[in-house]
């Protein structure tokens, strides 16, 4: 099988990452632990009655420490002529101490250097995690030379490789480069690039990929892209392009916060001047300046927004869904159309025998039959000889001993057992063709004819399964079929889905047409794109976007993290999932549980609402403090009261969402 991967931009072989560090390695996270342990330090003091000065000492300490980079950060951005809402932050602070409110100061500044570190450690994990995916290539390869007798081996760094080079990839071993198979035969274990659940069988010819895991052969291979340029380089450069693309989305009051701090600077400084320049009092002035900035500061518009976001993220995970940032569980809400993987996410991700046919005239019953597969196929590690033997191990039959086992890379294994042979492996091309009577070869008189294996083989494989002949004696004596099981509450899942987005969900997989046609028809999807590499999913959720759809990816695999990144919010598979997978998608589901999908999404929703509504409340409440410090003569304690009272309001109306009956009702 060849794959058109051209379409992909090149990108050079990034060095390897070297680990993760914990949280407290990163300078934003050491500074808000300090700022927050001095905030807690000036609370008990200034509880404790004691004197001003020490209390009053702490939490300036505590402004020092937390806000220092903010505002640093703000005056950076002044030099760019912008002015962003971390100084506006800083500035209310400083003027909150100015009038005597250092409590409201210090904890804005601790709200905010908290939110910073969370922020720097979510978009470090999220660098290392696509870094470490090059740990998937092998550092080494080794390369052959000369010709015949003359040919040697030597271990290189697999970055030199290039093109036209010969490998060797031993058993067990993962693939150096991407290239074309030249000599021998071996399945591939390429789930990493396609999401199959099945390694491939790889013969000459075929095309194998840079990370992906060799069976039990051994493969020459010619290389066909330098190590910048393979699949699995550019599935790293994907991902940090829609990552660093997707960073830049922020929620809604960050959307306007450039204008909004702009506004209520020139709105203090104007209160503070103009006054003044016609001769008003100095401390008059001030404090009516202070006033103002207190009572328009976007505290209570801040705590509008995070409150049902965080507890919606709360009450999420609690039932197994970890949604990463308010940013994201926003998102998901917003979806319009739910794309989903096929292997490990709509379905279990393990092959299981589904089908088991003796053939006519072979003298076995489907139990026989099973038993002498399962027997000969005990003493391999094939992904499909597991599923035969767990397959018959719950059917209670016993296994007879095995003895002269064999296996054959690419074609199956052969046993004898019970004093019969008996091989098991994919269909052979006798199988499909059928031997003519009479030819060196045919099957005897009376036995079941290889043509009529090959009809079943083809009938099982129409419906998406993998055929398996099994044979007895050199006869073929039935066929087995096994498919990747549909998790029980894909179907229910994708229904619910396709109420709350308005738009039935779609199936984009790698895998072959004939199995996605089959999962996607048991869980309700009419929507089906087979046979894709990473580069297509993200073509794909792009072109939904571009159609006018926000595509939320439901994906498990290191071949779905594109996609996932890609995509206006991603959900990833968690016990199954890649690193990458997990560290791309915007949450993580937790128990593997597809029921869990609509559920965050109908959260995510209310989420939404209560929002908008919160916003409204603070911006009225904000708009009524505003209007009388204006034009009235509106008392600093009352502001104060005004302000934190609206605060506290929008906060406790957010809170809501943490009841355990806000999941999963119905919208």
């Amino acid at each position: 099988m060849t794959t058109d991967v051209e379409a992909l931009p090149a990108a050079p072989a990034p060095p390897r990452a070297s680990g993760r560090a914990g949280l407290l390695s990163l300078p934003e996270a050491r500074w808000a632990l300090a700022a927050t342990a001095l905030f807690a330090a000036g609370g008990l003091a200034q509880l404790a009655g004691a004197p001003p000065w020490l209390w009053w000492t702490l939490y300036l300490a505590c402004y020092a420490a937390g806000g220092w980079e903010p505002g640093l950060a703000g005056l950076r951005a002044l030099r760019e002529r912008t002015l962003d809402v971390d100084l506006l932050m800083v500035l209310a602070a400083i003027g909150a101490a100015a009038i005597g409110q250092v409590l409201d100061g210090a904890l804005l500044i601790v709200i905010f250097a908290t939110s910073g570190a969370l922020e720097a450690y979510a978009t470090r994990r999220t660098r290392d995690a696509v870094r470490g995916l090059l740990d998937l290539t092998p550092g080494t390869a080794t390369r052959l030379t000369g010709r015949g007798a003359d040919e040697t081996e030597e271990v290189v760094d697999a970055e030199l490789l290039a093109v036209g080079d010969l490998i060797l990839v031993r058993p067990g071993e993962r693939v150096a480069a991407d290239g074309h198979v030249l000599d021998g035969t071996s399945e591939v274990d390429q789930a990493t690039i396609t999401g199959e659940g099945l390694p491939a069988p790889k013969a000459p010819g075929d095309e194998v990929f840079a990370g992906t895991l060799n069976g039990t052969g051994a493969l020459r291979v010619r290389v066909s892209r330098p190590a910048g340029e393979t699949v699995m380089a550019r599935i790293v450069a994907m991902v940090e392009q829609a990552s660093a693309t997707k960073a830049r989305t922020q929620l809604f009051v960050e959307r306007i916060e450039q204008r909004y701090s702009v506004a209520v600077v020139v709105a203090t400084l104007a209160l503070f001047a103009i006054p003044l320049a016609f001769g008003a009092d100095l401390r008059e002035t001030l404090l009516r300046a202070m006033t103002f900035m207190i009572v328009a500061s976007p505290c209570a518009v801040v705590l509008a927004t995070m409150p049902p976001l965080l507890a919606a993220i709360a009450n999420a995970g609690r039932h197994g869904v970890l949604v990463k940032s308010a940013v994201a569980m926003e998102r998901i809400g917003a979806a319009t159309v739910v794309a989903f993987d096929k292997t490990g996410t709509l379905t279990e991700g393990a092959p299981h025998l589904a089908e088991v046919r003796p053939l006519p005239g072979s003298g076995l019953s489907e139990q026989d039959l099973l038993a002498l597969a399962a027997a000969a196929e005990r003493s391999s590690e094939h992904p499909l000889a597991r599923a035969v033997v767990a397959a018959a191990r719950e059917a209670g039959l016993p296994l007879a001993e095995a003895t002269e086992f064999a296996s054959f890379p690419g074609r199956g294994v052969r046993a004898r057992v019970a004093g019969r042979l008996v091989e098991v492996g994919r269909p052979a091309a006798d199988d499909r063709t059928g031997v003519p009577a009479g030819a060196p070869g045919a099957t005897p008189a009376g036995a079941p004819s290889a043509d009529s294996a090959g009809a079943v083989a083809g009938e099982l494989e129409e419906h998406g399964m993998t055929a398996v002949v099994v044979r007895v004696d050199g006869r073929p004596a039935g066929v087995l079929g096994l498919s990747d099981r549909l998790r029980p509450e894909a179907a229910r899942a994708t229904r619910r889905l396709a109420g709350l987005t308005g738009t039935p969900p779609v199936l984009l997989t790698g895998d072959n047409p004939r199995a996605a046609a089959r999962t996607a028809a048991q869980a309700g999807i009419a929507d089906v794109r087979a046979g894709l590499l990473p580069e297509d999913k993200v073509a794909a959720v792009r072109a939904l976007e571009e159609s006018g759809h926000k595509v939320l990816v439901v994906g498990d695999g290191v071949n779905d993290a594109p996609a996932l990144a890609a995509a206006h919010a991603g959900l990833a598979m968690g016990r199954a999932g890649s690193d990458l997978a997990l560290e791309t998608a915007d949450a993580v589901i937790v128990r593997d549980d597809l029921a869990t999908v609509p559920a965050v999404v109908a959260l995510s929703r209310r989420a939404r609402r209560l929002v908008t509504a919160n916003l409204a409340l603070a911006a009225s409440c904000i708009a009524i403090l505003v209007a009388w410090d204006l034009f009235g003569d509106l008392p600093l304690p009352l502001g104060v009261a005004g302000h934190e009272g609206s605060t506290i309001l929008v906060a406790l109306n957010g809170l809501r969402l943490l009841r355990a009956s806000a999941w999963d009702r119905p919208v």
